[in-house]
């Protein structure tokens, strides 16, 4: 009927998650100011931010498909109620209560700032580059079907094509989710509804140090680049690593103008597509490195996909997609600061 084995002492102490906790930790308490202005005032006390926070980093970590299963686990599994900060008798609270404040989260950009306290461990760790970077993006799946795109009521006088031209996501859009667009990676790919995912990586351990999902478009991955350079905490000129899909004049004049030399990868000579790299940058002598480390920032967009919720998210709309693919990316973080911060000797 009792216990006096106390829930600390069952978790072994080479456990993977006893490393990451403690990194989880340290983010939480630098966060503790943003946290605290979520608690409500007055009425019943919610759920915990913290406990939130959490509670979806152990279902991006154990691949668990939703959040009715993620309470079932929470509920049996004393490790996950370790992870997470209940105690062996509390009660696991219920479905519809976690995704309505789930909602808190977004509101106050708990996963970008938790992604930014995980880096910021990493720089005092020295584990991060502060000069050579890599940025690339990937298709979301988003949860909707091709056979939701329905004829808008009201389209725009004037599209979002260039000189005015009307596109698909003018006219048509998912009755599903709204926010998604029809859109493919590749010429061989099919088209579905989706988002994209972007991330800039550091070309040392392959750390992610920032990330965001979009709306899909042809130019949101240039876009997107640029909108997360200014997170990038450096002390002067960077190399950024890109594919042949950055290889645009506008997206490389702001990159010098932003003290970013480009190593954006090149179309070959004899395609009809130009290339706007200048001989200097063409020649430095990171241009082939940086090509070489660009393969890093794959393996994220693998991790999350494997077995995860970013092959095909089971969120619909942007701000939801987009606090999950930060989770996503700071689980990474945690999984791969486990790994390379040494475990101290013990005593």
């Amino acid at each position: 009927m009792f216990s006096y084995v106390p829930l600390e002492r069952r978790i072994s102490c080479d456990h993977p998650l006893r490393k990451m906790r403690s990194l989880v930790d340290v983010a939480l308490r630098r966060l503790e100011p943003m946290l605290g202005r979520m608690y409500a005032e007055r009425g019943r006390p919610s759920i915990a931010p913290e406990r939130l926070l959490r509670a979806q980093l152990l279902m991006v970590l154990y691949s668990i498909r939703s959040e009715r299963q993620l309470m079932e686990q929470i509920d049996f599994n004393l490790l996950y109620r370790w992870f997470v900060g209940l105690g062996m008798d509390e009660a696991v609270w219920e479905t519809s209560v976690f995704s309505k404040n789930r909602e808190r989260l977004i509101a106050a950009e708990a996963s970008q700032q938790l992604l930014a306290a995980v880096v910021e461990q990493a720089q005092e760790q020295g584990l991060l580059s502060e000069e050579h970077f890599t940025v690339d993006g990937t298709l979301i799946q988003a949860w909707a079907s091709r056979r939701s795109f329905k004829e808008k009521a009201a389209p725009p006088d004037r599209g979002t094509g260039a000189r005015g031209r009307k596109l698909l996501r003018d006219t048509h859009a998912s009755t599903t989710d709204p926010e998604a667009r029809l859109y493919r990676k590749s010429s061989s790919a099919a088209v579905v509804p989706s988002y994209l995912g972007h991330l800039i990586t550091e070309n040392r351990n392959g750390l992610i140090v920032s990330a965001m999902a979009t709306q899909a478009g042809n130019a949101a991955e240039r876009e997107a680049a640029l909108a997360m350079l200014p997170e990038l905490k450096r002390k002067g000129r960077i190399t950024l690593g890109a594919d042949k899909s950055y290889q645009d004049e506008t997206f490389v004049c702001a990159l010098r103008r932003d003290e970013v030399t480009p190593h954006v990868a090149e179309y070959a000579p004899n395609r009809n597509w130009p290339n706007w790299l200048t001989e200097e940058e063409r020649n430095h002598p990171g241009m082939e490195l940086s090509q070489r480390k660009r393969k890093l920032v794959e393996k994220p967009f693998g991790w999350m996909k494997q077995d995860r919720p970013m092959r095909q998210v089971k969120l619909r709309g942007l701000k939801r997609v987009d606090c999950l693919f930060r989770i996503c990316a700071a689980a990474h973080n945690l999984l791969r600061l486990s790994k390379l911060i040494p475990t101290p000797a013990a005593a």
